[in-house]
């Protein structure tokens, strides 16, 4: 009787492992068969898109806008071009300028030029005639044909880091305004990839160039006109921050961008990093930090949270400037000292 019991366990035992191999033998089979299927649908892909990489990704990319599916990326380029050289073309005399994020749509009452009338102004661009160069391009000083009026021209870097967008936004901005304390925009010039600006020529050059430029050119700024200077910037930002409508954010405030005129009259350029301030409610305007290392303001550069306080802290700089006669950023000095702001704050703690 116990024999038949062991015997009774070990039949079970038998079956059970034999049942065990059929079912993941049929797993074998299913995972085969959908390897298989899988296969099979990998294949039909391949011949689907034999000339056309396939490519997995678990983010669908967005469908180009219906105008410009069939456009390659050159041709849209082009087209963008067109559009706001089109735009810009539109009327004679007073025309509205292609809408840009933050800015408003407005009249631009300035002169259209075209590229040929600004080859013969700078007399075919002439090393003589360059008067500075930067990220963003060249400066040269012309002579426009008729009137013989003296004019600086910015002829952008087709590469350069001011692109479209800096540069109708600076068209608009100083469209908009009319102080004595800013500088004048005569013109400019869309043609193709070319793209320019014309304004009133500044004889003394820029702020930097009389702090910082080559000692034996520059003539030395006693307090009586560097208090003149700073005064003058400040009312240009204070009717930026206030007269204007909107108001603006300059958020590009330096020494370099503060032109002299004669008898050292400052006035602020270079607007293409403007931006329309908060309104109603809004204490900020939250954007991309741009500006330029060691003025722009710690908040700002922290958070992305523009104010008109950016500007105020980026003149208090040029202050500095102004008092200590040493740069915002000074790479040959010691470590300790080549950040103005920060070696400046050391004495207030002594």
């Amino acid at each position: 009787m116990e024999g038949y019991r062991m015997f009774s366990r070990f039949r079970d035992g038998t079956n059970k492992k034999q049942e065990k191999k059929k079912v993941e033998n049929n797993n074998t089979y299913v995972n085969s068969d959908k390897k298989k299927i899988t296969n099979a649908n990998i294949n039909v892909i391949k011949d689907d898109n034999k000339n056309k990489p396939v490519e997995t990704r678990n983010d669908q990319e967005k469908p180009a806008k219906d105008t410009l599916k069939a456009i390659p990326k050159k041709s849209v380029k082009e087209e963008e071009t067109r559009i706001k050289h089109d735009a810009i073309q539109s009327a004679p005399g007073s025309v509205v300028l292609p809408s840009v994020k933050g800015q408003p749509e407005t009249a631009v009452k300035a002169r259209s030029f075209t590229f040929a009338e600004l080859v013969k102004a700078t007399d075919h661009f002439k090393e003589e005639n360059l008067l500075g160069e930067g990220g963003f391009g060249r400066v040269y000083k012309g002579h426009l044909k008729g009137t013989d009026e003296v004019v600086a021209i910015k002829q952008l870097d087709i590469h350069g880091c001011q692109g479209i967008r800096e540069f109708v936004v600076e068209v608009m901005t100083l469209s908009m305004a009319d102080h004595p304390n800013l500088v004048k925009l005569i013109g400019y010039c869309i043609e193709g990839e070319q793209r320019l600006l014309v304004y009133e020529f500044m004889p003394l050059g820029s702020l930097e160039d009389h702090l910082f430029g080559n000692l034996r050119k520059r003539k030395k700024l006693d307090w009586n006109i560097r208090m003149k200077i700073a005064a003058g910037a400040a009312l240009g930002l204070q009717y930026l921050h206030v007269s204007m409508d909107p108001p603006i954010i300059y958020r590009d405030v330096k020494c370099s961008n503060i032109l002299l005129g004669e008898d050292y009259h400052s006035k602020l350029s270079d607007f293409g990093l403007a931006k329309i301030g908060p309104s109603g409610d809004k204490t900020h305007v939250s954007t991309r930090v741009m500006g330029t290392y060691g003025y722009c303001a710690p908040d700002y550069a922290l958070t992305g949270q523009l104010t008109f306080k950016s500007d105020i802290y980026s003149f208090g700089v040029v202050l500095l400037e102004l008092l200590t006669g040493r740069r915002a950023i000074d790479h040959n000095r010691p470590s300790n000292e080549r950040n103005l702001v920060e070696w400046v704050t050391l004495f207030t703690f002594l």
